[in-house]
């Protein structure tokens, strides 16, 4: 799992399955795997993704790479990363899976 400290907050990789019928974050082995309930359409995964997102990490949440892909990179602005890591630890938590750093 790719979650880095920058200086302008954390990055975070995630793989998108769009299409699903609920919006889930889950861990798969080492990687984040985001279930998107739109389209792939004119943005409107990743318009789902940063609202999402920005409230899961109560951070501004950007896409830095893979607007157009499966993997993207999302910028968590401000945060560090082990605000990052708490806010996921929280939401798996509560969705009943486990953390892996």
């Amino acid at each position: 799992m790719s979650i880095k400290e920058t200086k302008d907050g954390t990055t975070i990789t995630i793989f998108v399955k769009p299409n699903s019928s609920k919006f889930t974050v889950e861990q798969n082995e080492d990687e984040i795997v985001v279930h998107s309930t739109k389209e792939p359409v004119k943005g409107k995964v990743n318009k789902e993704i940063l609202k999402e997102a920005s409230k899961l990490f109560n951070f501004k949440v950007e896409i830095i790479s893979g607007l157009t892909s499966r993997q993207k990179v999302i910028l968590i602005k401000g945060a560090s990363k082990a605000q990052v890591e708490a806010a996921l630890k929280r939401k798996f938590a509560t969705e009943g899976a486990q953390w892996q750093k």
